[in-house]
């Protein structure tokens, strides 16, 4: 074998190598939206052959990373969830020198929160100085319908997944602000597109107000936002809060992909 025919085998091994990871890669995120999905599903979501989903799935069961929820029907496994930690601690790093940015500018409590599976969690906080806190705290889980951060969220996807997502998650009242029907929700995401941002009006927990954005371009959906109590969080607050929260989750995404390429 010539050195040419090493080299030319060791590039298609390599290029062979970076497209299984890639297909692994979409096939968890297509169940982490989805699932749980059997076999055709996807195919049909990856566009991928029967014989390589069923090829890497079966890996992907070996190593704990997908678990069978049900007979041909299949999940995220537990595996995942130490990523998904390690992941949250690694955003947390990277966001709070933004986050504090937002609080010298704007005097409230900002928070980084991620979409992981059906929920919303806070992976990251900078609270506000004055002695009045807020409801939020890192590690806390809620239902996307009911915060800023989760319609901002739910506002990037497409009609048919956040349909999914409520479907399986309900959309329970936690105030007699809280959005609790799917066509009221759908009329609030269209207001987030049109308008670039979320508002949370007492809609968590009474007399705290929260406005949001999405962070973009990110291999993770995740938003900040800036929330305080109703009679802090005017008007003249909320409308100042907007170009600063789109200026720092600008500057957050280029620094997690600058981090991403090193």
């Amino acid at each position: 074998m010539t050195g040419d025919e090493g080299g030319q085998q060791s590039a298609a091994a390599r290029s062979n190598g970076v497209q299984s990871v890639r297909r692994t890669f979409e096939l968890l995120e297509l169940l982490a939206e989805r699932g749980p999905l059997g076999l055709s599903g996807l195919a049909v979501g990856s566009g991928l052959p029967l014989t390589t989903i069923h090829r890497l799935v079966g890996t992907l069961l070996d190593l704990g990373y997908v678990r069978e929820a049900s007979p041909k029907q299949y999940v995220l496994g537990p595996r995942m969830i130490h990523l998904g930690e390690r992941s949250a601690r690694s955003l947390a790093t990277w966001a709070m020198p933004h986050l504090t940015r937002l609080v010298d500018d704007l005097g409230e409590t900002a928070n980084l929160a991620m979409l992981e599976g059906d929920e919303i969690v806070y992976v990251a906080q900078v609270p506000s100085r004055h002695s009045m806190r807020m409801f939020t705290e890192v590690g806390r889980r809620v239902r996307p319908h009911c915060t800023a951060v989760g319609k901002a969220l739910l506002a990037q996807m497409a009609d048919e997944q956040v349909e999914a997502i409520v479907r399986r998650t309900g959309m329970p009242e936690h105030t007699p602000n809280t959005i609790t029907q799917p066509d009221r929700l759908a009329t609030e995401l269209v207001n987030v597109r049109r308008q670039g941002y979320a508002i949370d009006d007492g809609e968590q927990e009474v007399g705290v107000r929260c406005v949001a954005v999405a962070v973009s371009d990110t291999a993770t959906r995740i938003a900040i936002s800036v929330s305080g109590p109703a009679p802090r969080m005017t008007t003249d607050l909320v409308r100042r809060a907007v170009p600063t929260l789109n200026r720092t989750a600008a500057a957050l995404a280029a620094d997690l992909a600058g981090a991403g390429s090193g």
